[in-house]
């Protein structure tokens, strides 16, 4: 009944007042939503499986098309981010208060993007942009500007955004910025050169060659210490051409000098081939004590001193970077021998389970390029600090990974990890041949049972590129008293052909009406992704409990985007990147987005206000047209004391299930 009647309130309050009280707790600052990667946000009350399912939902907008450079279509491999309360200081939106979409493109373009119309500015509206450099010419036949997803500081003064991008502007450099929030402004003191010149003296891991640009690849999502002092900057490298790097940033708060802190790369390694890339897209995940984890990729076969290929490192919270922990599976030499890379999945923190019902109350889980899901006991992961185990070719019972009692034929009937997506191979893994290359999501039900959701693309044959089904599972922990935590597959989606599908996100209302969202590019992994003959993206709702397809859009509502990316849900509305942002919401429910607390009724046009730097876009040009709705008009003091109660009573119910469901370590409100 109470939760009938909250959700009740809550669809009244959002129809009449949406935005009338920006809430940060629906802000997506970074990759999967927060620091531990999760991917779940337990506070939307609009889209259900009734609603997302009826004919009520499709396309609401598109943003105009985002820069073109050189000729060259712009990509989306970043994630696009929300905020719900972004002030915009310059140009023609200067003084209005927007939810926004942040979007970062491969031509090194970053906009911020009107997620909901708003009184004369239609959704859609590019409310600033900004130009980091000239990107240069990289694989999939796109350019190579911003790759991995940002991440945003709103307590900073002012709000800023932290960005990677590689930048040819005089010479060619990796370079970090920070933008100021408001205006898209370069902050002072950036951007910050990341080279062989100005990690190796700070390379913790070291002697070890940071090679040139070109050869390597900034990928993975950034990610901020709790206290947001550091900012995490994993490497990997283009074709196996070099060692995997992190790089620790100290933002400049407080001291106001940003500086390159510290480096750690994946090994001693000064050849330009592979050794433990960092590239997964969801980059490094964080705990409530500030352990940062990560994935890496292949190296060299074998025990060899400091050299982590195909592992999950753990560091410690403080700086210099310092190896904490490890895990290395126990079939790494097969991996290292195909170039199977456990990087292919990033590692995600799970809420503590409770110590009365598992001896393994601290997990992390991921997968990798062949299919695996693994659970790691974070207090006890089982590695070295100097080096790998010893190769084990046929005993995956020595895995020191969390896995059941149950027995598998491609062990040789042993237990082991899970596999999700096959057929089994040691071999066939790499390139087009990969099972799995994203970062599963977290979601716990109404009996409180934890699930993961993992994507992937299952082949019709062991030595075969071509996707067949499954290619989402669901995953169950499972946790016993006096017991360690292990997983086990629940259920698949079986009708779903997925070539190269990017991290899933789940959607709920507390544990009510989950669903798992998800984009397939429809490419795969060596496919070109020119805009001429490159399939487009397809965004995929599916019911989480009944694993039901409830929504995929048509060939025409989503255009080419990059690879291994992920969908944002906010308010009612599903926010989609390719080479512009595209949202997703029932069409019969059209907002106006108000005015949010304590912010102005912006005024002004509804052009995109002029560029920081050059770029061309050919095709749709201009703001989009806005969506049907009520505007703004006077109303009775009662009537605002009304729905200011409301409000309120919104967002106690948003902290009463964001504290139930999904607890955040502390310092983890960005």
């Amino acid at each position: 009944m109470q939760r009938s009647f909250l959700r009740w309130v809550t669809a009244f309050a959002v129809l009449f007042a949406n935005g009338a009280g920006a809430d940060p707790a629906f802000d997506h600052p970074m990759f999967h939503g927060n620091r531990q990667r999760t991917g779940w946000n337990p506070l939307e009350t609009i889209l259900t499986p009734a609603s997302v399912s009826s004919r009520d939902f499709g396309k609401l907008w598109d943003s105009p098309a985002f820069d073109w450079s050189n000729g060259v279509a712009p990509h989306m491999y970043a994630a696009p981010l929300y905020l719900d309360d972004l002030a915009i200081t310059r140009g023609p939106y200067a003084g209005g208060r927007f939810g926004a979409v942040i979007a970062a493109t491969s031509n090194d373009f970053v906009y911020a993007v009107n997620a909901f119309a708003k009184g004369s500015v239609p959704a859609g509206a590019i409310l600033w942009k900004r130009r980091l450099g000239q990107p240069s010419g990289g694989p999939d036949g796109v350019l190579l500007g911003v790759l991995g997803t940002p991440a945003v500081d709103t307590l900073a003064s002012p709000p800023r955004l932290y960005v990677a991008a590689d930048v040819a502007d005089a010479t060619r450099s990796w370079r970090v910025f920070a933008l100021d929030l408001g205006s898209g402004n370069v902050l002072a003191g950036w951007p910050l050169e990341i080279a062989d010149a100005t990690v190796s003296p700070i390379n913790e891991n070291g002697p070890a060659q940071f090679q040139r640009t070109g050869k390597m690849s900034q990928r993975g999502a950034l990610n901020l210490s709790l206290d947001r002092t550091v900012l995490y900057v994993p490497f990997g490298s283009y074709i196996d051409g070099g060692a995997g790097w992190l790089v620790a940033v100290d933002t400049g708060l407080p001291s106001g000098f940003p500086r390159l802190a510290s480096a750690f790369s994946g090994a001693p390694w000064m050849d330009p081939d592979a050794n433990a890339g960092m590239w997964s897209a969801g980059g490094a995940a964080l705990d409530a004590n500030g352990v940062v984890y990560i994935t890496t990729g292949n190296g060299p076969k074998g025990p060899l001193d400091r050299n982590w290929g195909n592992s999950i490192l753990a560091f410690a919270p403080s700086l210099p970077l310092r190896l904490q922990a490890t895990y290395t599976p126990w079939n790494h030499c097969q991996l290292d021998g195909y170039d199977v890379d456990m990087a292919g999945g990033g590692p995600v923190v799970l809420p503590d389970l409770d110590r009365g019902t598992t001896v393994t109350p601290h997990l992390l889980a991921s997968g990798g390029k062949q299919g695996n899901a693994y659970l790691i006991d974070r207090d006890n992961m089982g590695g070295r600090l100097d080096h790998r185990p010893d190769c084990n070719l046929t005993y995956s019972a020595a895995d020191r990974s969390l896995f059941g009692p149950e027995l598998y034929s491609h062990y040789g009937n042993l237990p082991g990890p899970l596999n999700l997506f096959g057929p089994y191979s040691e071999e066939y893994n790499n390139v087009s041949l990969a099972k799995a290359r994203s970062t599963p999501a977290f979601y716990r039900a109404a009996d409180e049972t934890p699930y993961l959701f993992f994507t992937g693309s299952t082949k019709k044959c062991v030595s075969c590129a071509d996707p067949a089904s499954p290619g989402v599972a669901r995953v169950k922990l499972i946790a016993a008293t006096g017991q360690p935590a292990y997983l086990a597959l629940d259920a698949y989606e079986n009708t779903l052909v997925l070539t190269n599908p990017g991290s899933p996100v789940v959607s709920s209302n507390g544990p009510a009406d989950p669903i798992v969202w998800l984009v397939d590019t429809n490419v795969d992994r060596a496919a070109s992704l020119d805009p001429a003959t490159a399939a487009h993206a397809t965004l995929y709702a599916i019911d989480a409990l009944t694993m039901r397809v409830l929504f995929a859009s048509a060939s025409d509502q989503l255009h080419v985007g990059g690879k291994y990316y992920h969908p944002v849900v906010a308010r009612g509305a599903v926010f989609v990147g390719t080479d512009r942002i595209s949202a997703f919401g029932l069409t019969s429910h059209p907002v106006d987005a108000g005015t949010p607390d304590g912010g102005a009724m912006d005024g002004g046009t509804t052009e995109a206000p002029p560029d920081a730097g050059t770029g061309s876009n050919p095709g749709t040009t201009g703001a989009p047209a806005a969506r049907s709705g009520c505007a703004s008009t006077g109303a009775s003091p009662l009537w605002i004391a009304g729905l200011g109660f409301l409000g309120w009573l919104r967002r106690r119910n948003r902290r009463v299930l964001r504290g139930k469901w999904l607890p955040e370590p502390a310092g983890d409100r960005t």
